[in-house]
């Protein structure tokens, strides 16, 4: 019978997809799963696309630091799922990290080299003046002040180096995780509804260049027939890996 770990054993070249389902055992709510921010008392009224959206980002930044703020620069910590992945990259197992997350959890557990295809908070950049660099630790820190991260030069409040709805994948993430996926025999596909493209379209490389995938999620999703092996719930999948 083949088990996640017998598959990912018998693999030559492995790698991880991850979704927001990953970060849910971390306390962070994901999007779409049930009572998730797009649905069920954690939406809390609030239009979360219009928050993530550029053009409302230009218009009125604040509204972006106002309703996201405590889920963007709140202290969490690495799940069972982000610490397994890192010991299966230690024991040469998985190849590699493609994460759809902007929470940097995978990267505070120890991957090195995790491609963020969303990008993330690590720094914040001024839509006018080029060269300003700010920290997410600066970001933070001016929010708990009771301000917002702003432009030394102009004033403008910065943006962070996230992709809100609106702007295109950064081009070179993209570039490098395509590149995993046509190497990749097997794919892990963790806590993602595989609704949001084009980076819904990496699993799709995988089966095409003639890989396997393994999809773990409590919602369906649309390759879940084309799996080799679909499970529902990634701590009772990966309870035996973690360290």
């Amino acid at each position: 019978m083949t088990t996640l770990l017998s598959a990912i054993e018998s693999s030559s070249f492995c790698v991880a997809f991850t979704g927001a389902g990953v970060s849910t055992l971390s306390g962070i709510p994901d999007f779409r799963g049930e009572g998730g921010l797009y649905r069920g008392p954690l939406s809390g009224g609030i239009n979360w696309e219009a928050v993530f959206s550029i053009e409302n980002f230009e218009k009125d930044p604040a509204l972006f630091y106002r309703q996201a703020g405590p889920l963007v620069y709140g202290v969490y910590e690495p799940s069972l799922v982000h610490r397994a992945l890192v010991h299966l990259e230690e024991g040469l197992l998985l190849k590699g990290i493609i994460t759809q997350n902007i929470d940097m959890l995978h990267e505070k557990a120890g991957s090195p080299g995790v491609i963020e295809l969303h990008g993330s908070p690590r720094f914040h950049y001024c839509l006018r003046c080029a060269g300003i660099r700010l920290s997410r630790e600066e970001a933070a820190a001016a929010l708990g002040r009771g301000d917002l991260p702003r432009c030394p030069r102009c004033g403008r409040v910065l943006k962070p180096a996230l992709t809100f709805y609106g702007e295109p994948l950064p081009a070179e993430a993209f570039r490098a995780a395509a590149e995993l996926a046509q190497k990749a025999d097997l794919m892990l596909v963790l806590g993602t509804s595989l609704s949001v493209f084009p980076a819904a379209e990496l699993p799709r490389m995988v089966l095409r260049g003639g890989g396997a995938l393994i999809i773990i999620n409590r919602q369906d999703t649309p390759l879940d027939g084309r799996a080799l092996l679909r499970l529902r719930d990634l701590e009772e999948s990966f309870g035996g890996l973690a360290p």
